[in-house]
């Protein structure tokens, strides 16, 4: 069992720094040298099929143009085969983290970029309102870090808001010049708009597809990078971890390509996880079907330390289906987001009644924090008994609704409604992670050569609640500070070459190993294991939370998982064996059990955790929870890693 306390943790990356080394070699082998030994094969390019489910994926033709030039730079060298690759670097998630870090640390090695799906197919690409910085002469750093501590409820790390707050604008401007167009006024500056808990118009946008739009600059910029190989449709199962000197070391990550069927070894100096949050543990979420937790999960098998994860924080705001004129036929994979420009354009919340309800709550009304307007909608629901309320931006001139929300107003009238003239209907959804592993200040982990940097971090800059629009900031700035600390350890690490044959191969499942109609039980009874484990935590740790119900969310968690895997295990799997949605429910069962831990951990209410047998914040509890790695791991197939932890000389 993982050793759970709430504590200051404050970790320094122990490894020596030597600023100013330059290493131009890849991984200790001559990787530009050799990629004419490199074999294209380009036959493999279509329709996708998911390991363990009936779909597939086609790939739009400027997708195959990318993910062309991407095997073109992919097999780097004659010293790798189809199933294991060397790099300098690699980057699992394909976001504005993974994908910014990947652009700065190419210049001075081999860069793998690892994607679970497509390339565009991450949080960043559904961002909508924008990226918050201090770039107007009105404005302030200081303000903007008054502003994100309180909406954090004072548990924010005050060195980190200032860096993330002094730094920003400089990560926007670097944005800009790398092509991304953000929306601008008629006196031809930005367009700083204004969102919930901002004190000051300082969201850069993009209309309401700023995510798109950033995600679309450096996706370019990547495809432009001739040393970065990006691997789409690889799922990253399992860190590949030694112990050397009572301290845990990475060299890269285990994967499935789902092209081939093949799993996949990449060995690396360094490794960066930007690979998301973990939505999919509920219900109903506003993140794309990729967001199951997997680097979170993985990172906690691997010992790294984990944080925070009590604060969940939904958005007050998806679109309900249900109160569409025209609803739609088939149920989404996720939520549609109504941004929060929205309300920081003048949207207006209603009860069914046409009853404005905010300002009972809040006197910032609708411009409260997400938290508040989240919690405060949630009780308008029980106590009415309704499934939705009502946000109006219909008194507003059209032409200007039109210009700042095409997106939202293009989606809610292909069902019907046009939101010049009729209020939205939203619900509250999963949303954000403001837990996760826990980062330095250089994104820096308690794994030797493991970074992280966006929604799968916990950098203590949201602390008990993000500030919206502070996301893809930070992701922006971790991703640029983790630069020089992994160019420094590249240049002084260990090659993991010579460990690579040492950690076992995961397994693909076969019908012929498993026996006639196995597998087939197996993916039907992962799909309804998964529904209940949503529905569990969408009853028991939703937006209001209480010991009780956390107590009973806990064993029916435990019992779910253990009926699972006997489940699998007695139709044949074994525990080396791998598949999409088999490791998509384990590392769902890890985050879920992470979360109601840390839960049951903080006994107060703060920020997106609010409990009703502790209903009030306590000065004394003011401190992050912490879920330090133990000695012995949990006895599940969820909570272990696939490969054995090495010793290292």
């Amino acid at each position: 069992m993982a050793n759970l306390t709430s504590a200051f943790a404050s970790l320094q990356c122990a490894g020596a720094m030597h600023v100013g080394k330059v290493h131009m070699q890849a991984s200790g082998l001559p990787f530009l040298s050799f990629r004419r030994c490199a074999q294209l094969d380009i036959s493999r390019l279509g329709s996708m099929p998911r390991f363990m489910g009936a779909t597939s994926a086609t790939v739009s033709q400027q997708h195959v143009r990318h993910r062309v030039r991407a095997i073109r730079a992919s097999t780097l060298s004659c010293f790798q085969d189809d199933t294991t690759k060397f790099f300098d670097f690699v980057v699992i998630g394909s976001g504005v983290a993974g994908l910014r870090y990947a652009l700065e640390v190419s210049k001075h090695g081999s860069v793998a970029i690892i994607t679970k799906a497509e390339p565009h197919e991450s949080n960043t690409n559904y961002a909508q309102g924008g990226v918050s910085a201090v770039l107007c002469p009105s404005d302030s750093v200081e303000s903007h870090m008054k502003d994100t501590i309180v909406a954090g409820a004072y548990l924010c790390d005050e060195e980190t808001v200032r860096i993330v707050c002094t730094e920003g604008p400089e990560r926007v401007k670097e944005l800009i010049a790398m092509g991304a167009s953000f929306d601008h006024g008629e006196d031809g500056r930005l367009h700083l708009a204004r969102e919930g808990g901002h004190s000051h118009n300082r969201i850069v946008h993009s209309a309401d597809m700023t995510g798109r739009e950033i995600e679309r600059a450096l996706l370019q910029a990547v495809d432009n990078d001739d040393n970065i190989s990006l691997f789409g449709h690889h799922f990253a199962i399992d860190l590949l971890t030694c112990q050397k000197n009572g301290e845990i070391h990475c060299y890269g990550a285990d994967s499935i390509d789902i092209e081939t069927q093949k799993v996949v070894r990449f060995i690396s100096k360094v490794t960066l996880l930007a690979s998301g949050g973990a939505g999919h543990i509920y219900p109903t979420t506003t993140n794309p079907p990729v967001a199951t937790g997997d680097g979170i999960a993985m990172s906690h098998r691997a010992q790294a330390v984990i944080s925070n994860m009590e604060f969940v924080q939904f958005h007050p705001t998806a679109l309900s289906d249900e109160g569409l004129p025209i609803k739609p036929t088939t149920k989404r994979e996720n939520a549609f987001l109504i941004t929060e420009a929205v309300r920081g354009d003048g949207g207006i919340l209603y009860n069914q009644s046409m009853e404005r309800f905010m300002p009972l709550y809040d006197d910032r009304a609708e411009l409260a924090p997400r938290d508040v307007v989240a919690r405060s909608i949630d009780d308008q629901l029980k106590k009415r008994g309704e499934n939705y309320v009502l946000l109006d931006i219909s008194h507003k001139p059209r032409d200007k609704v039109l210009a700042h929300f095409p997106n939202i107003a293009a989606e809610c009238l292909r069902y019907g409604l046009d939101i010049t003239r009729q209020p939205i209907p939203v619900v509250p959804a999963a949303h954000y992670m403001c837990g996760g592993v826990r980062a330095g200040l250089q994104g820096e982990t308690n794994v030797k050569g493991l970074y992280v940097a966006g929604e799968v971090a916990c950098t203590g800059l949201h602390g008990a609640n993000r500030l919206a629009s502070n996301s893809l900031l930070e992701a922006l700035v971790f991703a640029r500070r983790a630069v020089q600390p992994s160019i420094d350890h590249m240049v002084d690490a260990d090659a993991g070459a010579s460990l690579a044959a040492r950690w076992a191969r995961p397994t693909l499942p076969s019908p012929s190993a498993l026996g006639g109609g196995a597998l087939s039980d197996i993916v039907s009874r992962t799909r309804q294991t998964r529904t209940e484990l949503q529905t569990v935590m969408w009853e028991y740790v939703g937006i209001v939370r209480s010991t009780g119900r956390l107590k009973q969310a806990e064993w029916k968690i435990g019992d779910l998982e253990s009926e699972w895997e006997e489940f699998l295990f007695r139709r044949g799997w074994t525990p080396t064996m791998v598949g999409i949605e088999a490791c998509e429910m384990r590392n769902l069962f890890c985050c879920a059990k992470l979360v109601v831990k840390s839960a049951l951990a903080r006994r107060e209410s703060r920020g997106l955790h609010f409990t009703e047998d502790f209903p009030y914040l306590e000065e004394s509890r003011r401190k992050p929870t912490v879920i330090f790695p133990a000695a012995v791991q949990e006895l599940t197939w969820s909570s272990k890693p696939l490969q054995r932890q090495l010793q290292c000389k």
